[in-house]
């Protein structure tokens, strides 16, 4: 992506837009955070606006230098930037990006480790708490947490039938030395422990819950159906479905003789997003767990803790995969419960495409995972006067997703079917929004595949996508 493209999509984990050159706390502050988690570009000479106002050139090797000196004298261990300048408009901006570092936790020097470790959630810098500290130093050992053993737990009094009732209904009976290879237990002073894994596979942690919500509407100012799950991780994954699909609508089609019966979302979709959110939660933090929650128009799953520090929610749309949790998702893998390593993502939309859904919204925020899956919901658009075969064939492009959609949003494409167009100016206007905020919500009706872009610079104007969302 080009690094004009970067900015005019906003601040995020990976990067941060500064008009003038920050103090020098705050620049350590960001340079800790983007190498204690993904990387990332602060970059100098963008206004809160994003509009490019860039840096006085006369200036530049002397603040080069500068932030390299800030970056030596207040970081432990040592981080090696990269600053150079691009030319963007006409106007010089300065760019400091950090790799990902393999040393962490990165720190404040004057600060200490335990005062000074800041990591990037979202588009801010976080101050990190003694348990997110501890699992810096486990990615830097190549150490999961599931990995680890819980000494709150002997193995002897723990009942694992769950676990090996599993394995025995495919045929893999299990002893000690196969748990002992899976990671499922550990000897300390010749004496059998857990590891956390199991203990979270048998679901004896308090916060190894998942809670399933029906709402009235589309809010959850009242709900009509309510249950937490708890108990080992196979239970809660097979209840926490069976909550969904008795609370989502069935459709019937007559295939020759026979009557088929379908759910309104894909299983497929369903069964994944919660596979997903049970093996690649953030179990550390014990203040958070699974939330289910069924609206009139979405089914949502959020599952507690960011992506992975070295993975982006790029990343995973291209395939790829990383565990936070590696021992509890190779026993899923074991268990064919995933079927292949980084094909989750995919699967989820292409099982929603296939039943002719939008693609589900599927993002990073802050620090929790967000599964949006789109219910089949019909909805009515008034046209005024009568409305001719090309309005409706507009209005199936968008008959989806309507309803759920921004204010703003709404109020653009029904403007877009009286007139045909919108230009950006025309947008503003219409929403009363600022320049740049209504080129986002463009950008983003774009890329939701429900209008199309046309021209470039001034002359830009925006149509309904001649296909809708697939």
């Amino acid at each position: 992506m080009k690094l004009i493209e970067q900015i005019q999509k906003g601040e995020s984990k990976t990067l941060e837009l500064k008009e003038a050159l920050p103090k020098n706390e705050k620049i350590a502050k960001t340079v800790i955070a983007f190498s204690n988690t993904s990387g990332g570009k602060l970059i100098v000479g963008v206004n809160n606006n994003r509009e490019i106002t860039g840096i006085n050139d006369d200036e530049l090797f002397e603040i080069q230098d500068s932030i390299a000196s800030i970056i030596t004298d207040n970081c432990s261990p040592g981080i090696m930037p990269e600053i150079y300048s691009v030319n963007v408009e006409g106007k010089l901006l300065l760019v400091i990006e950090i790799v990902r570092g393999n040393l962490k936790p990165y720190f404040l020097k004057s600060q200490g480790k335990s005062e000074g470790t800041y990591v990037r959630i979202g588009a801010t810098n976080r101050l990190a708490d003694l348990d997110t500290i501890a699992e810096l130093e486990r990615q830097k050992r190549h150490v999961s947490f599931d990995e680890e053993i819980c000494f709150d737990f002997a193995f002897d009094q723990l009942d694992i039938s769950p676990v090996l009732q599993r394995f025995e209904n495919i045929g893999k009976p299990m002893n000690e030395d196969k748990l002992r290879n899976l990671k499922l237990i550990k000897t300390e002073n010749g004496k059998n422990y857990p590891t956390n894994a199991l203990v979270i596979l048998l679901g004896k942690l308090p916060h190894c819950t998942v809670k399933c919500a029906r709402f009235k509407g589309t809010t959850m100012d009242v709900f009509i159906d309510k249950k937490e799950y708890g108990g080992d991780i196979f239970s809660i994954l097979e209840n926490s479905q069976n909550f969904v699909l008795n609370h989502i609508n069935l459709k019937a089609e007559i295939e020759g003789l026979y009557r088929k019966e379908t759910y309104e979302i894909p299983v497929v979709a369903l069964r994944e997003s919660l596979v997903n959110a049970l093996i690649h939660r953030d179990y550390v933090n014990q203040g958070r767990d699974v939330k289910v929650g069924i609206y009139d128009d979405i089914v949502n799953i959020v599952s507690p803790g960011s992506l992975p520090s070295n993975i982006t929610i790029e990343d995973i749309f291209n395939g790829r995969s990383e565990a936070r949790n590696r021992v509890i998702a190779h026993i899923f893998k074991e268990l064919g419960l995933i079927e292949q390593w980084g094909s989750g993502i995919n699967r989820i939309i292409n099982a929603c495409k296939e039943l002719g859904l939008p693609s589900p919204k599927i993002e990073e925020k802050n620090d929790f995972f967000d599964v949006e899956i789109i219910r089949p919901v019909p909805i009515n658009i008034s046209l005024e006067g009568e409305p001719s075969a090309n309005d409706y064939e507009r209005l199936r492009t968008i008959m989806n997703d309507y309803e759920r959609l921004t204010k703003e949003k709404q109020d653009i494409l029904l403007y877009i079917l009286d007139n045909n167009k919108i230009s950006r100016k025309e947008a503003a206007e219409l929403i009363g929004l600022k320049n740049t905020k209504t080129y986002e919500i463009l950008t983003e009706l774009v890329e939701e595949n429900l209008v199309e872009k046309h021209g470039q610079g001034r002359s830009t104007f925006y149509t309904i996508a001649k296909e809708g969302k697939v």
